[in-house]
């Protein structure tokens, strides 16, 4: 139905809007007017926004769906209802399901099957590697061709070089983005945490910051041979992302995000031994957590993403080492950025574009923004709303987050997909 949301606050950093106006909307799913309704325009819905924000629809980078293979955990059903929830309307699927998503059929099925949800919209990464295993390429182009916005080998790593270099050829090519988890996987060993006083007083093996160093400075070597467009993965280390920095500044074509919990988190927050806070890239030392929030702060980590991975309640229930990483973390994505801007760090435009038209641009689709024409992928919320995050108040079947009892600032009050009404607050 053609929709008028009125009186809202609109941001809207692609095109420069940060200001009390109109959005109109017609029965098509588009933008027709911006603070000026079209010629003969007639809602037949008004949505009352004032005292809200008004914001192109959230964009994730990095969510796992858990579907298919790991439907215990989560499906893609459960979790792009829990994305609606959080204003998030676009996200990007990696390919370390079961069956991987190596084959064009792998990734129209994901496909397919967000679209019967008509909720968010999945957008899958094509694996780098058959089944991720770092030896044969995958038919990139044909992955392409099926929707894939990317490649990567996830956080399975490639470890002949050789392979690496011709991938990246191979990529460049055909002008495809490559989304690296770089990391040295003999330096990773069995690790399980941050190597530092914390894993030496709770005698865990750790992962020291060298790891994620070495990674990152063989990738850029191969990125400047092939000039392929890479994007850097879940950054953790303060020294990592001065490479990334450097690189920038040559003028090679990378990019870089962080997740949401790695700028609030360290490695003491994992107490004595909360397998909440176990995830990889680990939560790195004081030091690292203020050099990711400078190069936020500095424009060299263009996104914050969730980076979410839902668990069942067993698999935290392990030792730490034995228990399985990751945050169920759609839900925290919006509120753990609005925390950057009230710890002065970001403008409230500054973050809506960190989660928003710059994860658009890296992963090259038509999203993270409300001019006129545009998709009308709209996350309206209540910024001054404050709840307590419960296992009782998430939608994600994933409750294993360590912001659990934590009150969080930023709700929700109304998603648009397409024009269509993905979710609304109950009163």
């Amino acid at each position: 139905m053609r929709l008028l949301i009125q009186g809202g606050h609109l941001v809207d950093p692609a095109n420069l809007v940060d200001a009390e106006k109109d959005l109109y909307i017609d029965d098509e799913g588009f933008v027709v007017g911006v603070g000026k309704a079209p010629e003969g325009f007639k809602p037949e819905r008004i949505l009352d926004a004032k005292g809200r924000i008004v914001c192109p629809g959230l964009v994730d980078l990095r969510a796992r769906l858990r579907e298919p293979g790991l439907e215990y955990k989560a499906t893609i059903e459960s979790e792009v209802q829990a994305a609606v929830a959080a204003g998030i309307t676009t996200l990007c699927c990696p390919p370390d399901t079961n069956p991987v998503i190596d084959t064009p059929a792998m990734a129209q099925m994901i496909q397919h099957r967000a679209w019967r949800f008509g909720l968010a919209f999945i957008h899958p990464l094509g694996a780098l590697t058959k089944g991720l295993a770092g030896m044969e390429l995958t038919d990139m182009r044909a992955l392409n061709d099926a929707g894939c916005v990317g490649l990567t080998n996830a956080l399975a790593p490639v470890t002949d070089t050789l392979v690496m270099r011709r991938a990246l050829e191979y990529a460049a090519s055909f002008d495809l983005t490559v989304f690296l988890h770089s990391e040295d996987p003999w330096l990773h060993a069995n690790g399980c945490m941050h190597e530092g006083e914390v894993s030496t007083r709770l005698g865990l093996p750790g992962i020291p910051e060298a790891a994620e160093i070495v990674g990152v400075a063989r990738d850029l070597a191969l990125i400047e041979q092939t000039g392929v467009r890479a994007h850097f993965c879940g950054l953790s280390s303060a020294r990592a992302v001065a490479m990334i920095a450097r690189a920038q500044g040559r003028g090679l074509p990378v990019s870089a995000d962080a997740s949401a919990h790695h700028l609030h988190l360290t490695e003491h927050d994992i107490g004595f031994f909360d397998t909440q806070c176990h995830v990889l890239p680990p939560l790195r030392s004081l030091q690292d957590r203020e050099g990711l929030r400078a190069a936020v702060q500095r424009g060299t980590i263009a996104a914050i993403c969730s980076d979410h991975q839902p668990h069942e309640p067993d698999a935290k229930l392990a030792p730490f080492a034995e228990s399985e990483p990751g945050v169920s973390a759609l839900e925290t994505l919006l509120p753990l950025t609005l925390r950057l801007v009230d710890e002065n760090l970001l403008t409230l435009n500054q973050a809506i574009a960190m989660l928003t038209v710059k994860p658009a641009r890296i992963l090259g689709v038509d999203a993270g923004h409300l001019g006129v024409g545009a998709t009308a992928d709209v996350c309206i919320f209540d910024p001054e709303a404050r709840r307590t995050l419960t296992a009782e108040n998430m939608v994600s079947r994933g409750r294993n987050t360590p912001f659990l009892g934590r009150e969080l600032r930023g709700r929700v009050t109304h998603t648009l997909v397409g024009g269509d009404t993905a979710f609304e607050l109950g009163e």
